[in-house]
């Protein structure tokens, strides 16, 4: 007999006892930044489970894991986290960023850890220099961030020798030791905006911008190992694409220039989308396929471009080994992430590391779908779809997944919420709107000023386009997103309400004169590209904050929120709920203590995704 939910879900048999489940998905690790040792005798990585994290190694050969990181902790994987940690040239220890906002040093063998330097602000994204004798890194407090060194004797304070910009990451060291490259870049630009590599002889102190311009983003310097190269990712042509300049900085050029990007928006320290060969004669890249991060070779001399893993998923942080093989983090639809290596010399691969556990080796997960439709404007406009694999006798209910960011991509690697609501019935369907990356810097700026209208307006013509394919019932729609996510989630309610039947807002943007003031200093100035300057476009932060159109929010509306959010603090949900309630809306609220800008918990993970389900079982299942 098909229960009352099976039969509102689409008349699917059988497809609830199959569901997964919220325990299971919960306990999903997640892993980052494999790298080789310099001798290649190790391959490591950060792992990360309930909030979390420790630095683990493992022999190149195959074998246990090792965690290395024990006390203090090291930085759990996380949004804007990053460069967690950095290999000494001999291959005996690893410096690595903590739980506390210091620098540690650990032998990878045994003995405790001791504290690189006391100085001022947190430090993160380390790098050890070539010759053993110094470490470079990123220090930050509220007020400012700057590229430092120090030695890792202790024998001197650290200094700074980055200029006065804004805001720095990557910094990046020559073979000799003697040079270092980073990204920079000034308020109120974000790095995808306008920023710049910049290059420094740390003999003289003289720094030289090698790239980066008003309209120019750029990303990720890295020297070639025989010091003959400076690669780096830039924008100027459009697309997201690796470039070279000398060794010195000199005679920025184009390596690639195709329309697809190599590299995402620099949300954080550490992202690694290419990487030389020891000999430097290659790079290792990634080239982002409408989501899918394919795995290529390029040779430096001639252009030519080989294949290494060309199939449908997510890759990241590319790792070459001095024994030809490279490894990397990947990810599909169907897969957790999972680290794994590749012969390069046999083309054979093997996985390193799991993040999922056995109960989802069998099942049978829905892969994405490409999906393109037109914008009420024409523009050509992009994202995927994930549909039941069981046929239904009558038109599916539609869940819409909003991305965070907004400047970000979904892309089709893993997302446990895809999988779960699609085994319990749902078509979900993810829009990449205008403003998202991966698709050029003329598609992404398309957001510029325009937050809280193209994102809209593009969601609400890819549900018009569903629905008229015949695949998803317009009486049975939900939207879902989380941070940015979750402020398109509101404004579509707002503007849109009689699309959908319920809403679930996961720690999103309500009120933006409040966001001004009170996020973190990375996104202090976000507003100034996504609104408008102010004062000129004080009316845009009305007409556009949900909590000013709280009025007009009808359907039922879901809100989860951490008590510790520092990107969007909890007073944000606070003033929304209240301003529904006061106009008479359906307001589910819920606040997890302790957590931040998107669980890092088990228990939380299970929590929301149990009420989630319930809440859009009721509002929008039973109720259709």
């Amino acid at each position: 007999m098909v229960s009352v939910v099976e039969r509102l879900a689409g008349g699917i048999p059988g497809l609830w006892e199959s569901a997964l489940s919220p325990t299971v998905l919960a306990q999903i690790d997640s892993v980052a930044e494999p790298r080789w040792s310099p001798d290649g005798q190790w391959l490591s990585f950060l792992r990360t489970h309930n909030g979390e994290g420790r630095i683990v190694v493992v022999p190149a050969a195959g074998g246990p894991e090792l965690a290395v990181s024990g006390d203090p902790q090291a930085q759990a994987g996380g949004s804007y986290n990053g460069g967690y940690y950095t290999w000494a040239p001999d291959s005996q220890s690893i410096a690595y960023a903590a739980r506390d906002g210091k620098l540690w040093i650990v032998p990878i063998m045994g003995g405790p850890a001791r504290r690189l330097l006391e100085s001022e602000g947190r430090q993160a994204a380390p790098t050890w220099s070539p010759d053993g004798s110094t470490i470079a890194y990123v220090a930050s407090t509220p007020e400012w961030s700057a590229i430092a060194v120090a030695p890792v004797d202790g024998s001197a304070w650290p200094r700074r020798v980055s200029g006065p910009a804004d805001f720095v990451l990557d910094p990046a060291w020559s073979p000799d030791s003697r040079r270092l490259a980073w990204l920079e870049w000034d308020v109120p630009n974000m790095p995808w905006d306008a920023s710049r590599i910049v290059v420094a002889d740390l003999r003289t102190g003289e720094r030289s911008i090698v790239a980066g311009a008003e309209n120019e983003s750029t990303s990720q310097p890295r020297f070639s190992p025989d010091g003959k190269f400076l690669a780096f990712l830039s924008d100027r042509l459009g697309w997201l694409n690796l470039w070279l300049a000398d060794g010195d900085g000199q005679r920025a050029r184009p390596l690639l220039n195709e329309t697809f990007e190599h590299g995402p928006p620099s949300w954080g320290p550490g992202a690694r989308t290419y990487v030389w060969s020891p000999d430097s004669h290659e790079i290792a890249f990634l080239r982002n396929d409408d989501g899918n991060w394919r795995l290529y070779r390029i040779d430096v001399a001639s252009g030519a471009i080989h294949a290494v893993a060309d199939d449908d998923g997510i890759r990241a942080a590319v790792s070459w080994s001095s024994r030809d093989q490279l490894a990397y983090i990947q990810s599909s639809p169907q897969s957790p992430p999972q680290v794994k290596v590749v012969d390069l010399e046999t083309g054979k691969d093997r996985v390193v590391a799991y993040t999922g556990i056995g109960a989802l080796v069998r099942m049978d997960l829905a892969p994405a779908e490409a999906f393109t439709w037109t914008a009420r404007d024409g523009t050509a406009l992009y994202g995927h779809l994930y549909r039941p694999r069981q046929a239904a006798d009558r038109p599916f209910p539609l869940l819409v997944l909003l991305h965070g960011g907004p400047t970000s991509q979904a892309g089709v690697g893993w997302n446990s919420q895809i999988q779960y609501f699609v085994q319990r019935g749902w078509v979900v369907f993810v829009p990449e709107y205008r403003g998202s990356t991966g698709y050029g810097r003329a598609y992404a700026q398309a957001l510029h000023e325009n937050w809280g209208v193209y994102d809209v307006t593009d969601t609400v013509d890819g549900i018009d386009a569903l629905h008229e394919s015949g695949l998803i019932d317009p009486k049975r729609v939900a939207a879902m997103g989380g941070s940015a996510g979750g402020y398109t989630t509101l404004m579509l309610l707002a503007l849109a309400g009689d699309r959908f039947a319920a809403g679930v807002d996961l720690y999103g943007v309500a009120d933006l004169w409040e966001l001004n003031e009170v996020t973190h200093r990375f996104e202090a100035h976000y507003n100034h590209s996504l609104i408008g300057p102010l004062p000129e476009s004080f009316r845009r932060y009305d007409e556009r904050s949900p909590v000013k159109l709280a009025d007009r929010i009808k359907a039922p509306l879901l809100v989860l929120q951490g008590d510790a959010d520092p990107v969007v603090p909890k007073s944000q949900s606070d003033t929304l709920v209240e301003a529904i309630r006061r106009h008479g809306g359906t307001v589910e609220y819920h606040v997890y203590a302790g957590e931040g800008h998107g669980w890092s918990r088990t228990e939380t993970t299970k929590d929301a995704l149990e009420h989630i389900d319930r809440f859009l079982v009721n509002w929008v299942l039973l109720r259709s």
